[in-house]
């Protein structure tokens, strides 16, 4: 059975200590462990032990990470951003598979060991990007959880066939449901959410949906997303990411949405992005919200933007929110670790014994700090394995 020590790090909470791993779980922590017999060691040398990092919210399918410069002369409109894409992808012959494993690898190698990335599905490319991506899935099983959203970009409604394929993609490797604005894309919302709820229920899987919608219309459609979750018995199976509208409308009207949101279990994932309102992270957790971080598409034909770095993620949820405290930089941190693995359903997370042995070695004294300056990953565990130093893959 595979075991490794990793001796000297800083923990959390401050205090140095011993990591033993065994068998892809954390058997002990504590000072001056033994080293069993063939058991492999680590030289922590003080270095700050976080725990694997987690995306709750990209688009692997997507990226051009590695690839030459993408021109973007995209228009404003996101329509003209799906389009855009829909073009590009049909006159490339874009490589879902191949370009999934590159951004995948990135991520683990800069200490991501959970992740859930969504995937387009439509009737122009029906699921040749789901079957790339579950190919990248099962390439990285033995160093990542990755969870697959089938993911209908350019609406259900107005493409027929769509229902039928992302039907299909449940049974063929996809863990969740995706949808996308309920009004501003699929023009009734109703119909719309009917449709994704029915379907979410017939596979028993939950749901995930991308709400840009702002204020009153967002708010309008929020309700009716809680309105199903509520009357389906779907508390604690429903997502909604971006939820631009919770940072876009009245205090009051805002705080009876959270409310609403917290007692049926829904969880809003945020990337924080510097041109639109966003949910703030306070008043969320205030309200007893689980809200987690994500960083969206990454370098592709949307945006020249994002890094596969969970502590840059976290950084940019923390300036947005205008967090400076250590304790409120914390926050940011716990967005992309035990609030992100709970909310997505990962389990046996965490820096304690039982724990899968998942392990972000980073040279900060504080979770502040790691956050803030967002070193190099000097050694990254995933399930008590050694698979990146200083950054690169192992």
């Amino acid at each position: 059975m595979t075991q490794l020590l990793v001796r000297k790090v800083r923990l959390p909470a401050g205090n140095m200590a011993d990591i033993l791993m065994e068998g892809g779980r954390f058997v002990r922590i504590g000072s001056g462990l033994e080293v069993p017999p063939g058991c492999q060691v680590e030289d922590g040398a003080g270095a700050l032990a976080l725990p694997g990092l987690v995306e709750a919210h990209t688009h692997l399918d997507k990226t051009l990470w590695g690839m030459p410069w993408y021109r973007n002369e995209v228009g404003p409109n996101l329509t003209d951003r799906i389009d855009n894409e829909r073009r590009w992808r049909a006159a490339t012959g874009h490589d879902a598979r191949a370009q999934s494993l590159v951004l995948a690898r990135a991520f683990l190698a800069a200490g991501t060991t959970r992740l859930r990335t969504h995937v387009d599905i439509d009737t122009d490319a029906g699921l040749r990007h789901l079957h790339g991506v579950v190919a990248t899935r099962d390439a990285l099983s033995a160093q990542m959880d990755m969870q697959i959203v089938a993911f209908p970009q350019s609406g259900v409604l107005g493409r027929p066939g769509t229902e039928a394929l992302l039907n299909e993609a449940l049974r063929s490797g996809a863990d969740i449901l995706g949808g996308l604005d309920p009004c501003a894309i699929e023009g009734d919302p109703v119909r719309a959410l009917d449709l994704l709820f029915g379907l979410a229920q017939r596979h028993g899987r939950p749901l995930d949906i991308h709400l840009h919608e702002p204020g009153s219309m967002g708010a309008w459609s929020l309700d009716l997303i809680l309105q199903r979750t509520a009357a389906l018995g779907m508390r604690g199976m429903v997502t909604v990411s971006h939820a631009f509208c919770l940072g876009d409308i009245a205090e009051r009207e805002r705080d009876a949405l959270l409310q609403r949101i917290a007692d049926l279990g829904v969880v809003i994932v945020t990337t924080a992005p510097p041109s639109r309102p966003v949910p703030p992270v306070a008043a969320c957790r205030a309200a007893g919200v689980r809200i987690v971080g994500g960083n969206d598409g990454i370098r592709d034909t949307w945006t020249p933007y994002g890094s596969p770095d969970m502590l840059e993620r976290a950084m940019l949820i923390g300036l947005r929110n205008n967090f400076r405290r250590d304790d409120e930089l914390a926050v940011a941190l716990d967005c992309v670790t035990h609030a992100a693995a709970a909310a997505c359903g990962f389990q046996h997370y965490g820096l304690a014994p039982g724990d899968r042995a998942d392990l972000v070695l980073v040279a900060a004294e504080t979770v502040a700090e790691a956050v803030v300056a967002r070193p190099v990953r000097q050694l990254v565990v995933s399930a008590g394995r050694v698979v990146a130093r200083n950054g690169a893959l192992a």
